[in-house]
């Protein structure tokens, strides 16, 4: 199969948001290849515990790719405990100017409770405005529907799980399986 026919991998829809001193992180389950859904349960959300000092981690774009730089954040998480932002931005440097990390194809979306972060491979560490971030195929869609629930009575995880069923109504890539971590508050 030629590298233009691949039909390359979709999906995922990961949503941070943070309000009433809570930061939850929601991830769909959805794996696609091409037009087909390979997997409907996958667990792109997950809790780090590095040094005792618990992150919350959402990723989207390939698993394996995610894992590894999940993998690299805990180290930094573990050489600079308690220290979100700088592992983060350690992570980021590493993996814009590692020839391996490069060409690692993932975003993530992280948080210690108090701050949110999406970092990515082109050395970005985005502290968002209106305390919501989201990435992946259906993270635009979840970002307005989330800021668009922002000044209502809902908490944090309402918002978040209210987001991404608007989300996944509307992103193909996108399903209604949500994996939900909170931390703080």
């Amino acid at each position: 199969m030629s590298e233009n026919s691949f039909p390359g991998w979709h999906g995922t829809t990961i949503i941070g948001v943070r309000k009433g001193g809570q930061v939850v992180i929601a991830g769909d389950g959805q794996v696609s290849l091409g037009d087909t859904v390979i997997k409907g349960t996958a667990r792109k959300v997950r809790r780090l515990s590095p040094g005792g000092y618990d992150v919350v981690a959402g990723f989207a774009g390939s698993t394996a790719d995610a894992f590894t730089l999940l993998e690299r954040l805990e180290a930094k998480l573990e050489a600079t405990p308690g220290q979100l932002q700088r592992a983060a931005v350690e992570l980021a440097k590493d993996w814009r100017t590692d020839k391996y990390l490069q060409k690692l194809e993932a975003m993530l979306i992280v948080s210690d409770g108090r701050e949110i972060y999406v970092i990515t491979g082109a050395g970005d560490v985005l502290e968002p405005e209106h305390d919501v971030a989201a990435i992946g195929s259906g993270g635009n869609y979840a970002l307005a529907a989330a800021r668009g629930m922002m000044d209502t009575d809902l908490t944090a995880e309402e918002v978040a799980r209210k987001a991404m069923a608007i989300a996944s109504d509307i992103c193909v890539y996108t399903n209604g399986n949500v994996t939900v971590e909170s931390i703080g508050g």
